[in-house]
């Protein structure tokens, strides 16, 4: 397929590669719904809260300071509020936890939009014992959801939208080395980086089925390859080469949210869940993406990871 086939190919949908943010919620009125973004203070989550704040969401975003959260959100209008939330940090999850249930004063969320993360870290960092991109990316993540789950609950709906990515096929063979959590064997940034990937992809598999037989539903979604500070890690080469690519070929900003949001708002998506999308259709993840089991064992290593945190 020639790149110019690719950018204007369309999905089943209507919408594909090229496809934005605001072409994916294009006459839709999101007036009543409250939308909690992760990461909103740059790149993707900006844009993301941006365009559901433009259709009439109200938006709660995390940084990792009140303080970047607050300033990021305060052009798209007064229905927003940040909040902190160091994902490496559990206390500070829990706090952001505890601050937005405070804030929503009984009423639900619409969508939990994980969307924060790091990437390709260039040496083994860790948080808790942990690789710090499986607690940043995954552990992180799943404190926080597994925390607001009730305020979703209250939704009609409810949608959790968790950012994979198609780097979960750099994964090691069969997608989680539970016996290499702390990374010290063989640490490779992009291993270990397509291991927090397939970790946001197979969280999502499992609360879908733990949502069957209900409105709500859990999917992840590959955004494309964007030029965001989620390189800043990145050797200066490598990031070179990105801006390079940047004016080539990469998203924008506004087609890298299109897929994020059409999963969290669109009525196509409303009753698809356990699913990986990119360029805002349904796609096949790498096989081991879809193993039931290996969500299932995830989970349970998770939730004792989190039971043992301080």
């Amino acid at each position: 397929m020639s790149l110019y086939s690719m950018l204007k190919a369309k999905g089943p949908n209507g919408f594909g590669y090229g496809s934005t943010a605001e072409d994916v919620t294009a006459g839709l009125s999101l007036a009543g719904k409250t939308f909690l973004v992760t990461g909103c203070n740059s790149g993707l989550g900006l844009e993301t809260a941006r365009v559901l704040a433009l259709r009439g969401g109200r938006i709660f975003g995390t940084a990792r300071t009140t303080e970047k959260a607050t300033t990021a959100l305060a052009p798209l209008g007064g229905n927003t509020l940040g909040f902190e939330c160091e994902l490496s940090d559990p206390a500070s999850v829990r706090g952001s936890v505890k601050a937005v249930v405070s804030a929503l004063k009984g009423s639900k969320i619409d969508a939990l939009i994980c969307n924060a993360g790091i990437m390709a870290l260039p040496e083994l960092k860790q948080a808790f014992g942990l690789e710090l991109q499986f607690f940043t990316n995954h552990i992180g993540h799943f404190l926080l959801v597994t925390g607001l789950l009730n305020q979703l609950a209250l939704a009609d709906e409810g949608r959790v939208v968790m950012l994979s990515s198609a780097a979960h096929k750099q994964a090691p063979k069969g997608g989680i080395e539970f016996d290499n959590l702390a990374g010290e064997r063989d640490y490779a940034a992009w291993k270990a980086y397509g291991q927090s990937k397939m970790a946001n992809l197979l969280f999502a598999k499992e609360l879908a089925r733990r949502f069957e037989g209900t409105k709500k539903t859990a999917n992840s979604v590959h955004p494309g390859v964007i030029f965001t500070n989620l390189s800043r890690h990145m050797n200066p080469l490598v990031r070179f080469a990105f801006g390079l690519g940047e004016r080539l070929l990469l998203k924008s900003a506004g087609e890298g949210s299109a897929t994020t949001c059409y999963v969290a708002v669109h009525p196509g998506a409303a009753a698809i869940s356990g699913k990986f999308f990119a360029d805002c259709n349904v796609t096949e993840p790498r096989a081991d993406g879809s193993d039931a089991e290996t969500a299932k064992k995830l989970w349970a290593a998770s939730e004792e990871i989190v039971a043992r945190l301080p």
